[in-house]
């Protein structure tokens, strides 16, 4: 059945229920995703984009069920990621001579990824193609999360096809945001999204969406290459990006700790304790970072406006999940941010200071020295933990 996103353009894509974990291992989907591929036919005829490599036949299958692939004049690739271009190959051992637009790094990538010597023809900022009646224009946007990263706008149907921007890991059968009955459970997914993938490079977004505001162009739909298409709620997933883009930070305090026998979870409770009885209005979350899901723990430590750790001490260093965990903040390069450390011990006690040297490594504020406990704390120890949640939320007024 064909999916018609505006006059001249259809959904292509695929829709992968099934999809738990994306990037490898790095990156948890709960809701699947979709890889959106786009037809804009015209008098001439270009595709936007592909799918990913596991699903490059049926791509291609679908694609002669819309269209004689010889009528194809033109494919267009935003990013070159294999999760857009996986189909590639398949799709240009039928058609090897059409013409693929993308930046001079897009053409390096797909040629590192696939190896073949195809028809490129590179395009930067304001470029155009015309189609006929519509133009595409093309924008560079550059660690929008890759280098080859581009935008396109069609137009006439006035569609911005964004790739990664304003994108999410959101699988329905619904392809606009207007039949999407929890809109609070799509803005999270793009936090989460927005937060794992391109927070580390906020700056250029800022840059990215100012130019693209301060062109005036008629945007009428943003069409992304994962998730929910946005037609009817434009303004408010563009200022989502506008606020999240400078140093975004909610009345919220996350505490992110690993335990071996409870004692480090009990310090992490009595803290969240002394962080409610100084501030009730402050959101307090704790997470233990061995069982919880980490993606989920980026997105809230991007939403928070401080950040407590918490680790046992383990052969003189910090637990394996909170070390890899620290190394994934580190990656995100927030700021405006502040934090504290805290763990428990037996005979050596090095988890705070250590965990205190990668908050600052990551570029947040401490604002309290490390609180370390031995062994099995006691009520004093508990009291203590709650005054140095008190204290922080005192430091961080």
């Amino acid at each position: 059945m064909e999916k018609k996103v505006s006059q001249h353009v259809t959904w292509v894509g695929k829709t992968d229920w099934q999809l738990t974990r994306f990037h490898g291992d790095e990156y948890s989907t709960h809701l699947g995703s979709s890889y959106n591929a786009y037809l804009v036919r015209d008098e001439k005829t270009a595709l936007i984009d592909t799918v990913w490599l596991p699903f490059d036949k049926e791509f291609v299958q679908g694609l002669k069920a819309q269209i004689d692939l010889r009528k194809i004049d033109y494919i267009i690739m935003n990013h070159n990621e294999v999760d857009h271009s996986g189909a590639l190959p398949e799709l240009m051992r039928e058609i090897p001579d059409v013409p693929i637009y993308c930046t001079a790094k897009g053409e390096s990538i797909i040629r590192g990824h696939y190896h073949q010597d195809w028809n490129f023809v590179n395009v930067k900022t304001g470029d155009t193609l015309s189609l006929g009646k519509t133009t595409l224009t093309f924008f560079e946007a550059p660690m929008l999360h890759w280098p080859d990263t581009m935008f396109t706008h069609l137009s006439h149907d006035n569609v911005l096809f964004s790739n990664d921007g304003f994108g999410q890991h959101y699988a329905s059968e619904s392809l606009f945001d207007e039949s999407v009955e929890d809109m609070n459970r799509l803005l999270n997914e793009a936090m989460k999204y927005y937060a794992n993938i391109l927070g580390p490079f906020s700056a250029m977004v800022k840059r990215k969406v100012a130019e693209l505001l301060g062109m005036g162009l008629p945007i009428d739909i943003i069409a992304p290459s994962h998730g929910i298409i946005w037609k009817k709620h434009i303004d408010l997933i563009v200022g989502k990006y506008r606020q999240w883009c400078e140093d975004y930070a909610e009345n919220q305090i996350t505490i992110v700790y690993d335990t071996m026998w409870n004692s480090t979870r009990t310090m992490a409770e009595n803290i969240a304790d002394g962080i409610r009885l100084a501030d009730p209005g402050i959101t307090v979350k704790l997470f233990n970072a061995a069982h919880s899901d980490k993606n989920d723990i980026i997105t809230e430590v991007f939403r928070s406006k401080a950040l407590i750790v918490g680790s046992p001490t383990i052969n003189n260093g910090i637990s394996f999940a909170m070390e890899g965990l620290m190394e994934m903040i580190k990656g995100l390069k927030l700021k405006g941010k502040c934090g504290a450390a805290f763990g428990s011990y037996g005979w050596s006690g090095e988890s705070p200071k250590l965990l205190t040297a990668k908050l600052e490594g990551a570029g947040f504020k401490i604002l309290a020295e490390g609180l370390r406990a031995p062994w099995v704390p006691e009520e004093n120890v508990k009291t203590q933990c709650r005054e140095y949640g008190i204290a922080f939320v005192k430091a961080l007024a």
